[in-house]
């Protein structure tokens, strides 16, 4: 990808990080990277940009069924060039109606000239302009056709359409599936360490935002409409951009000042600030990851939100933490690797890149760290257990198989424990279970409480 630092051609450098993005990259760290190199581009072309990469990456499935309709060769057969060219052609014309048809097609066939690509003019040209003429013909599925609406309309793999129709009835299954095919919400939780909800809402009116609290995470706000330049308080610490399902976690772990607290899977350091400032800094964390430049994300994070009760260290979990003493900790959130299908909305790439088998393989990966972790916590002490995922093989089937192999400990139902508004938030087993298509727009997580008796 070009490093220059002039204007950006939004649909060219959108081909460009798409590109990236097949052979593996990741979009949002690819897209940030080229704005900042390129602050001199048009805000509208920039928001084109991250239009076109982040629709295009939710909404392939669908762009595809209605390419492949029209295509006079078969689309899935095309080679990648071709394929992304028309997707890119397909998005504007399908949904952006702010952009004419004709500039949908010709851009789309002036970029593949601009790339090199002349020998696909003719068929972009000719694929779009058949899209143009057929788009209110095209064959789609009902919403009675479940597996289908799910796949051509939601925009999802086979195997994740049925896995969501067998956690959810038909009605819930298309809602989720639509709510995963939406841009998620900028949810911003408050620094409680540096001020407070109310005076952070002034501000942001103040700087022409408009946002409204969350209703379920005391210090969340979301984002309806931004206002002009940078939010308010970005030096100071005084907000952490932090999904609301996630600021449940630390108030489930529920920290008491004096105690010794370790976060084990803690990069990029969200909940690992938000524990702190739930305890005012009157607690001792550690935070362990992998990888040595996420241990410094979490430091990063530490000094810029006045955080002064966290030690970072790198350690990976798969194997057990020997330099850690046993029974040493009166809490452990173990907010776990996993598949990330909650979270398909801010990373929408994944849902390509995964397959059914991985849920098995990160399932052993969460019960191994488990495993790992269970003898660190004290008698009477609290394991906390949260992934970013509703799939049966990383949530209850892994606590099962936990709590199998420890009989020392067990599920502390969350009926009693939480606040009586977040009782919708709960299922029957006393879990915490969120979906953005019923529990004001949050992603989808889970978690529940491991109380360790001996």
């Amino acid at each position: 990808m070009s490093t220059d630092t002039y204007p950006l051609d939004a649909r060219r450098a959108a081909f460009e990080v798409l590109q990236r993005v097949e052979l593996g990259a990741y979009s949002d760290l690819t897209l940030d990277t080229l704005l900042k190199r390129n602050r001199g581009t048009d805000p509208r072309d920039r928001a084109l940009l991250t239009e076109l990469v982040y629709g295009i990456l939710r909404l392939r499935g669908r762009l595809d069924f209605a390419l492949e309709q029209v295509s006079r060769q078969s689309f899935s057969r095309l080679e990648p060039s071709a394929q992304l060219l028309l997707r890119i052609g397909a998005y504007q014309l399908l949904e952006l109606e702010r952009i004419p048809t004709r500039a949908a097609i010709n851009e789309t066939v002036e970029l593949a000239r601009i790339m090199d690509l002349e020998r696909l003019a003719g068929l972009v040209n000719g694929t779009l302009r058949g899209l143009d003429r057929q788009r209110h013909e095209l064959s789609w599925p009902p919403p009675e056709k479940v597996r289908e609406y799910l796949q051509h309309i939601c925009s999802l793999p086979k195997w994740l359409a049925r896995e969501i129709m067998s956690q959810l009835p038909n009605t819930d299954s298309r809602a989720l599936g639509e709510a995963l095919c939406k841009a998620a919400p900028m949810t911003l939780r408050i620094n409680s360490l540096r001020t407070d909800r109310d005076s952070f809402a002034a501000a942001l009116q103040e700087a022409g935002y408009q946002a409204r609290n969350c209703l379920f995470a005391p210090e969340g706000i979301i984002i309806e409409k931004r206002g002009i330049g940078a939010l308010p308080g970005d030096a100071e610490g005084w907000y952490q951009v932090q999904d609301q399902a996630s600021m449940l976690i630390a108030h489930l772990l529920d920290p008491q000042p004096g105690e010794k607290i370790l976060d084990a899977c803690a990069a990029p350091g969200g909940k690992t600030t938000h524990i702190a400032a739930l305890t005012q800094n009157q607690v001792e964390i550690l935070a362990l990851d992998k990888h040595a430049q996420r241990v410094s994300l979490i430091q990063q994070g530490a000094l810029r939100n006045g955080c002064t009760a966290i030690e970072a260290r790198q350690h990976d979990l798969e194997e057990p933490p020997d330099f850690l003493r046993p029974q040493s900790f009166d809490r452990v959130l173990v907010d776990a690797p996993c598949s990330g299908l909650g979270v398909l909305r801010r990373n929408p790439e994944s849902r390509w890149k995964l397959k059914a088998v991985d849920l098995q393989q990160l399932a052993v990966l969460q019960l191994r760290i488990l495993d790992n972790l269970a003898p660190l916590v004290r008698p009477g002490g609290l394991l906390l257990y949260s992934v970013c995922t509703f799939s049966r093989a990383e949530t209850y089937a892994v606590v099962e198989e936990f709590l199998d192999q420890h009989k020392n400990f067990s599920l502390e139902p969350l009926g009693d424990k939480v606040p009586q508004h977040w009782q919708s938030l709960l299922d029957p087993q006393g879990g915490l279970r969120t979906f953005p298509h019923l529990h004001d727009e949050m992603d989808a997580f889970f978690a529940v409480r491991l109380r360790r008796h001996a």
